[in-house]
């Protein structure tokens, strides 16, 4: 059990009230239909990019490796938040017990924190293939890639679980959340004991796992620019000018909605924005990402008409 705990002058908090819009019951509906629209689009793009990573052995290479992995954290993400706020948009003020809000909490906050690791992995492996070409294969090797995924996996479940399990907070008998789902930000203004250690901590988090990563980033971006300039044939360097652009749009759009949502001071006046940017870098950023990737990738998409081809035969054959 988590150490989130009551202290004994407080009734013990069993369960969360999610406010979202349940005052609002028109733009409830609105955003579920909206929201499932955008889930049924994230499931279908990401799985397509990982079904043709997997399935076309001319993107077995270590950009396409790392492009299958962004996809499953997608996946994965959008999948641990979308459909709990549309099943609450059917709801008004609807509840969820103490345990779950917690795990959904430490879940969402371990899939953010290492799609910001992977996405410096995505720039350092483009870097590579710019600057040194010829040494590309040796360096991003099939053991160096995986080695890099793990670690982007395994120090984001560090970060995540040493503020959330050593740090015991309790509540004031508070239990409704101004928020569509378990946000850390909404969470936070619920509680009423010292919390100089576990914001010390959750500071540390989140310079380790966003503004290092950026940086190293656009550190990366920078050289690889230098190195672009570099390449002779105009074919070529506007080949990688393409590559990089759409890993650099990601990166804008999934690091400046996070900067906005838990580095922005708060107050009471940014706590609606702040649901609306939330639900932005939990179920449109996952959409995006399959498009910003497909739509100017020749092989990308060479590889999906292929699988769509197969997938049309198997079904003519079954």
């Amino acid at each position: 059990e988590m150490n989130y705990q009551e202290t004994v002058n407080h009734s013990k908090v069993t369960e969360f009230i999610l406010v979202g819009l349940s005052q609002q019951p028109a733009s409830q509906i609105a955003l579920f239909w909206t929201l499932l629209i955008v889930y049924l689009v994230t499931l279908l793009g990401n799985s397509a990019i990982i079904v043709a990573v997997w399935g076309e052995p001319q993107l077995h290479t270590p950009m396409y490796f790392f492009l299958s992995n962004l996809s499953f954290l997608d996946l994965l993400f959008s999948t641990s938040t979308v459909p709990l706020i549309m099943m609450n948009a059917l709801w008004d003020f609807p509840t969820i017990s103490y345990n779950d809000c917690f795990t959904q909490l430490a879940f969402r906050a371990f899939l953010a924190l290492t799609e910001c690791f992977l996405l410096a992995i995505m720039a350092y492996d483009r870097f590579v293939a710019i600057s040194t070409p010829l040494r590309y294969s040796v360096i991003m090797n099939v053991r160096v890639c995986r080695g890099l995924a793990s670690a982007s996996w395994t120090v984001a479940l560090l970060v995540t679980v040493i503020p959330v399990l050593t740090v015991p907070v309790s509540f004031c008998g508070r239990n409704a959340i101004n928020h569509f789902s378990c946000e850390v930000q909404a969470i936070f203004k619920l509680l009423c004991s010292d919390t100089t250690l576990l914001e010390s901590l959750m500071m540390a988090s989140a310079t380790i796992s966003m503004p290092v990563p950026l940086a190293f980033i656009l550190t990366s971006h920078l050289r690889i620019l230098v190195a672009v300039f570099r390449i002779r044939p105009t074919k070529a360097r506007l080949k990688a000018f393409s590559t990089c652009g759409s890993h650099l749009t990601t990166v804008v759009i999934y690091f400046g909605t996070l900067i906005y949502v838990y580095l922005k001071p708060q107050n009471k006046e940014s706590q609606d924005q702040d649901k609306i940017f939330s639900i932005f870098y939990a179920a449109v950023t996952p959409m995006l990402n399959p498009l910003i990737y497909t739509l100017r990738n020749k092989d990308m998409k060479s590889a999906l008409r292929k699988a769509t081809l197969r997938t049309k035969s198997w079904w003519k054959i079954s």
